[in-house]
């Protein structure tokens, strides 16, 4: 009888187990591979680049504190950002793309 209860036990351990092996991979290591890219933009940023902060402001960065940023998001208007809210950081051709929007059908002025 105890090797029945052994198995029993093992049939049920081997597919939770499983389950903590496919819920690592397809979760929990993306998160964490996607959190050390934003940690390595955050860190590349320098005075004078382009971001986007997480409420949608563009911005450019004009000074780096120890957890924010101080960004110029109008002529003379600068506002205190912290660094976990920038989404991400423009490329200057990314800028370009949005220089010249093509939308079909209707013709540019």
């Amino acid at each position: 009888m105890n090797s029945g209860a052994q198995g029993g036990l093992m049939g049920m351990l081997l597919p939770l187990a499983l389950f903590v092996v496919i819920f690592y991979f397809l979760i929990i290591r993306p998160q964490k591979k996607r959190q050390r890219q934003h940690q390595e933009m955050l860190a590349s940023i320098r005075k004078g680049d382009q971001v986007v902060t997480a409420g949608g402001f563009f911005g450019i960065v004009r000074d780096t504190k120890e957890d924010s940023f101080i960004l110029e998001i109008a002529d003379g208007v600068k506002a205190r950002i912290l660094k976990s809210s920038i989404q991400y950081k423009r490329t200057e051709e990314a800028g370009k793309k949005e220089e010249t929007p093509s939308v079909e059908g209707i013709p540019e002025a």
